[in-house]
């Protein structure tokens, strides 16, 4: 006798090794969570990798920088306040020098930290220290002429060393690596200022 297909015949069942439409659903959703996942993965592992080289890149500059400035006697941290300070306006003018208090936000270190910075510079005559006219509380850090000197050469060496590092990479690509820097920077700095706790006010007698 010869049997009509029914459409519950038709339809996948327990055993006949065809899937019906609830399977598919469920195993295409699947492959797709999968999918996402390993993007998301990939993504990861890319971010992981790109702060992985950018940190051999910043010690081997870092290094290479060192290198360079040990025979004037200034380690990066110097090199680092002392463009800084080249950089303010007003940097020779004792009204409007940069304050201690100021170097150290700029930096990204204490107070404390700034203060050995600025006693080495001085000792070297880079910088005198000055009290501010308009609070005498305050100190404000003005280059000397040797100071000024020797951001020059510190210039020229950055100039070297980022040459040496970067000189194989096309300038469209370092262009790109810039704007990419930068736009993480100013993502992730919007994000610390508005998660920041207030700033404490500095204790009586604390240099400013």
């Amino acid at each position: 006798m010869t049997t009509t297909p029914t459409d519950d015949a038709a339809s996948s069942s327990p055993g006949t090794g065809t899937p019906d439409r609830a399977e598919r659903d469920s195993s295409e959703r699947d492959s797709a969570e999968q999918g996402s996942t390993e993007q998301g993965s990939a993504e990861q592992d890319t971010a992981a990798e790109l702060a992985d080289a950018m940190t051999r890149a910043i010690k081997r500059i870092r290094r290479l920088t060192s290198e360079r400035l040990e025979p004037y006697g200034i380690t990066p941290g110097q090199g680092r306040a002392l463009r800084t300070l080249a950089h303010a306006p007003g940097c020779e003018l004792p009204d409007r020098a940069m304050r201690l208090s100021d170097l150290a936000d700029r930096l990204h270190i204490a107070p404390r930290s700034a203060t050995t910075v600025v006693d080495a510079l001085e000792e070297a005559g880079l910088v005198e220290r000055s009290p501010d006219p308009a609070d005498r509380r305050a100190v404000r850090i003005l280059l000397t002429a040797a100071g000024r000197s020797a951001v020059e050469r510190i210039g020229q060496v950055r100039y070297e060393v980022s040459q040496e590092y970067f000189g194989a990479v096309s300038p469209a690509d370092q262009d790109a690596l810039l704007r990419a820097l930068r736009s993480a920077e100013a993502a992730y700095a919007a994000t610390t200022a508005s998660t920041a706790a207030p700033r404490r006010t500095a204790p009586p007698g604390a240099a400013r």
